[in-house]
């Protein structure tokens, strides 16, 4: 089974994906898209390996974390590192990135502190740093809202006559969802500068993509007068030039572009799924051959780098950032019972004010029954 037989198309045969390195690590010319990364060369490839590496032991030691009761909970990305180190790299800081909760890679290109990646998964906030410090908007659990709030900050930019571009990412199965298709409506009605980036990953949980759609996704765009690019999405340079098409056309008054990078999940849902009850072992043992990381190292070491250096320079990084996320996680406070108050609003508010002093009242009375027991003693 080939990529494009993945997702066939309905009534008649898929075009090709857009694709610059080959599951086997060979550069295919592309003579629209190859502009879009002249600037790459080894240096920069090599970067880009490092990163995928780094978010994919971040997933490794946050998997753990979890089974050792340290999170409650945690969404892997296992096998979509390249969709999303592809196109976070291509962001500018000044872009504002809308995300569910699976685009933990997106968040490692913004800057995002690793504790604070976890924090949310820890049970200890409810939500894990300033959007505004970073461009990048905490992550979204309701499925596909936010690309309603991407749609609209983009709408801003261009009514302030920005140049900067919004981003939102997605899966497969958001794209049943009325709030995405909404998004896509005020997108292409105000030509607003932003990027919708779905991740096919072929499994909405249980439901494969299939089921949900009979013709490619990146069809559905056409619908609503938005250009669609169908990229392959294990090839990180590839998602790197197109999320730069995309961003190009949103800065330069274009409007909205729709990708969609066909990938592959091949870890579960979250840590709560078990997906050998509804996912066929070929099928994850197909696109394991189609691996990311192994398809940029293939390259890259035809290209003449040292593997072997290659693997202790990014293996270094991912003991870094193994450590520091372990640690974060491991010394991270308890927080104090009314925090749970703080930032649910930007300015004062006199409900939820009152709120916080009867719920302080109600603690208090505690504080008080243990001491009158501790003086009975």
């Amino acid at each position: 089974m080939s990529l494009n037989d993945a997702q066939p198309a309905a009534g008649g045969p898929d075009e090709e994906l857009i694709q610059l390195i080959s599951p086997t690590g060979e550069r295919t010319p592309h003579p629209e898209y190859d502009r879009w990364v002249r600037d790459v060369d080894d240096d920069a490839l090599a970067a880009l390996y490092t990163d995928m590496v780094a978010i994919r032991r971040i997933d490794n030691e946050a998997t753990a974390l979890q089974r050792q009761g340290e999170l409650a909970l945690w969404p892997p990305l296992l096998g979509q590192e390249a969709a999303q180190i592809g196109s976070g790299r291509a962001l500018r800081r000044d872009d504002f990135v809308f995300a569910s909760y699976r685009e933990n890679g997106v968040a490692y290109c913004r800057g995002v502190d690793f504790s604070d990646i976890l924090r949310v998964w820890r049970g200890n906030a409810s939500s894990g740093w300033d959007p505004f410090e970073l461009n990048m908007a905490t992550p979204q659990i309701i499925i596909g809202a936010q690309t309603l709030h991407a749609a609209g900050y983009a709408m801003g930019i261009k009514f302030d006559g920005g140049d900067q571009a919004a981003i939102t990412y997605f899966g497969d199965g958001a794209t049943s969802q009325g709030d995405v298709n909404e998004a896509l409506v005020f997108a292409a009605s105000y030509q607003a500068p932003v990027v919708f980036f779905c991740q096919n990953n072929h499994w909405a949980i249980s439901e494969p993509v299939r089921l949900q759609t009979h013709t490619r996704i990146v069809d559905r765009a056409a619908g609503f007068g938005i250009p669609g690019i169908r990229v392959d999405g294990n090839d990180v340079l590839a998602c790197l030039a197109a999320t730069r098409v995309a961003l190009d056309r949103a800065r330069t008054g274009n409007g909205p572009t729709f990708i969609e990078a066909v990938t592959y999940r091949m870890g579960p849902h979250t840590t709560a799924d078990d997906p050998t009850r509804y996912r066929d072992a070929n099928e994850l043992e197909a696109w394991k051959a189609r691996d990311p990381i192994a398809r940029l190292e293939a390259h890259l070491t035809a290209r003449g780098v040292d593997p072997a250096r290659l693997a202790e320079d990014a293996g270094r990084r991912a003991d870094e950032v193994a450590a520091q996320l372990r640690k974060g996680v491991i010394d991270m406070e308890e927080p104090e019972p009314l925090e749970v108050f703080d930032h649910v609003y930007a300015a004062p508010h006199s409900w939820l004010d009152r709120q916080r002093e009867q719920y302080g009242l109600y603690l208090n009375q505690f504080a008080a029954d243990a001491a009158s027991e501790g003086g009975a003693r």
